[in-house]
């Protein structure tokens, strides 16, 4: 009986001190609201960052474009698509200022364009060496009507024209200074021997014919020596002709003597 009784104060004192909690609505209530939970399917929340609805990215507008009238009728669709058109519609000066950047933009380009092949076209041009079998280098040049063929091999400086000597050739020393020209400007001097065969002209046009194509020959044998030479201007094909005569003086530019009676 006494421990009965101390059992019992034990348990008084336990509920004192932890209290059941007292539900706010009867058990029958709270079961039935679980049952209809269970039974309803559960609904998703609304995700702010999710949209459903068309965006217009061109007018920027991303904010939520709302709900759609459920009785929506044509009229009312033929008037949203002409809002919409409106909105899409650009101002007269804004297309002009968009006209204008495609423009210069378009421009620009063409600009860059033109750059890069020049850049492309001022590079160097790659030279290599030309020599045929026999050792040789070959260069053609000309001047007035003449036409001059020449080859050149290392040697100890001989030169032939038309199978004749040089000195026989052009007696005149200005002629044979303009011939060795390419010669001295490359300091070769005595280390090839020359071959010509030159045609049509006189002795100067042959002269200078002569000299264009050893400036070739030298360079296709060595590139190196192409420089000094297009500096002094052995490179370049001299363009200058006798002028024609013309129909009513004695030659292109002469005129008969003019007599007032």
């Amino acid at each position: 009986m006494a421990l009965r009784q101390s059992i019992g104060r034990a348990f008084n004192l336990a509920l004192r001190q932890y209290p059941r909690p007292v539900p706010s609505a009867p058990i029958h209530r709270m079961l039935s609201s679980v049952r209809n939970q269970r039974q309803q399917p559960q609904q998703r929340r609304p995700n702010p960052k999710f949209r459903s609805h068309a965006i217009r990215i061109l007018d920027g507008d991303y904010s939520d474009g709302g709900s759609w009238p459920e009785d929506a009728t044509k009229e009312y669709w033929e008037k949203e698509d002409e809002k919409h058109e409106k909105s899409m519609r650009l101002d007269p000066k804004i297309i002009k200022e968009m006209e204008l950047e495609q423009e210069a933009l378009r421009v620009k380009e063409e600009i860059d364009a033109r750059k890069k092949k020049w850049i492309e076209n001022a590079k160097p041009k790659v030279r290599k060496v030309e020599i045929d079998h026999r050792g040789r280098s070959y260069g053609r040049g000309g001047r007035k009507c003449s036409t001059a063929r020449v080859w050149i091999q290392p040697g100890e400086g001989v030169i032939t024209v038309n199978r004749r000597e040089f000195l026989d050739y052009f007696p005149r020393e200005t002629d044979r200074e303009m011939i060795l020209g390419p010669f001295i400007a490359t300091n070769t001097c005595g280390m090839f021997d020359m071959i010509v065969r030159v045609e049509a002209g006189g002795v100067t046009g042959k002269a200078g014919a002569i000299r264009h194509g050893l400036a070739r020959a030298l360079e296709k044998y060595n590139p190196d020596y192409r420089p000094p030479m297009k500096r002094l201007g052995f490179m370049t094909r001299d363009r200058r002709v006798v002028e024609s005569k013309k129909v009513g003086k004695k030659k292109a530019r002469k005129a008969p003597q003019w007599v007032r009676r």
